[in-house]
């Protein structure tokens, strides 16, 4: 009997000690697929389950392309306002009622990219844990759940600053976006059973700090109750049979947060009626 031959069986001429882990065929580099266990050779690597790249392999533009946009959203802006000066004034949100212009919807978006002017240290602190929770829960949730839990967790912190605060005021920044993303990240670690410790640790000191003079905290809150909300509904249907659950989950979410700016607004805006 002849030797058992260690050539690759589409290319006779390339000699292998690699064999196809199924049928046990020998292949070549240029023809070896990894499997779960080894490799596959072309026919039976057409079967198997695509293996998805590990999201530290990726580059951050593959693997957190929105929380980049928003970031460089942010910056933009913030470079806008230091060669327009006052033009803070004109993107800021107050709490003085939806039918004037400062307390318009539209006005809780824009101050949500808005940044102090005077102190450099607000856009930092917002943008780096922009960048370390997005990068994050981006890949975890995809594109568009994630703009999703962002925007929502922005009016959540608008709604903190209407409802809670006490008196007339403005507010600028990321930060309810953030802690909206905080609150989301949190529920993820609870829900799976992970370690949630520090993730407290780190909610719980920047709550805190959020009570110093100047800060907005109200907004704080408002953005971690509805970013939790939202990761909750996310995570707890991660793996229903029926998407649909989850997008009228989201909707109702947008609907009550609707609901509650209008019957917020209403005393104020009778004032000016």
């Amino acid at each position: 009997m002849s030797e058992l031959s260690t050539y690759c069986y589409r290319h006779p001429d390339r000699e292998t000690g690699v064999s196809c882990q199924r049928c046990e065929r020998f292949i070549c580099v240029d023809c070896s697929s990894p499997g779960a266990i080894g490799f596959l050779c072309p026919e039976d690597a057409k079967d198997r389950v695509k293996i998805q790249k590990a999201t530290f392999q990726k580059s951050l533009i593959s693997a957190a392309p929105v929380t980049l946009v928003l970031i460089s959203i942010n910056v933009l802006v913030f470079v806008a306002e230091l060669l327009f000066p006052g033009l803070i004034y004109s993107l800021r949100y107050s709490n003085v009622g939806s039918i004037t212009e400062e307390g318009s919807l539209l006005r809780v978006f824009t101050s949500s990219f808005t940044h102090s002017d005077t102190q450099i240290t607000h856009i930092l602190f917002n943008v780096y844990s922009l960048f370390v929770l997005g990068t994050l829960l981006e890949p975890m949730l995809g594109k568009l759940r994630f703009l999703i839990l962002y925007a929502l967790s922005i009016f959540g912190g608008g709604l903190g600053f209407l409802v809670l605060s006490t008196q007339y005021g403005s507010v600028v920044g990321a930060s309810g976006a953030v802690f909206g993303l905080m609150g989301a990240y949190l529920v993820f670690l609870v829900v799976m059973k992970l370690n949630a410790g520090q993730m407290y640790i780190i909610i719980g000191l920047n709550l805190v700090l959020g009570f110093l003079p100047g800060i907005a905290w109200e907004a704080h809150v408002g953005g971690l109750v509805v970013g939790a909300a939202v990761g909750y509904v996310l995570v707890a249907t991660r793996n229903h049979i029926k998407p649909t659950v989850q997008t009228i989950s989201l909707v109702g979410i947008g609907v009550a947060l609707l609901v509650i700016w209008f019957v917020a607004n209403a005393p104020i805006n009778s004032l000016y009626n």
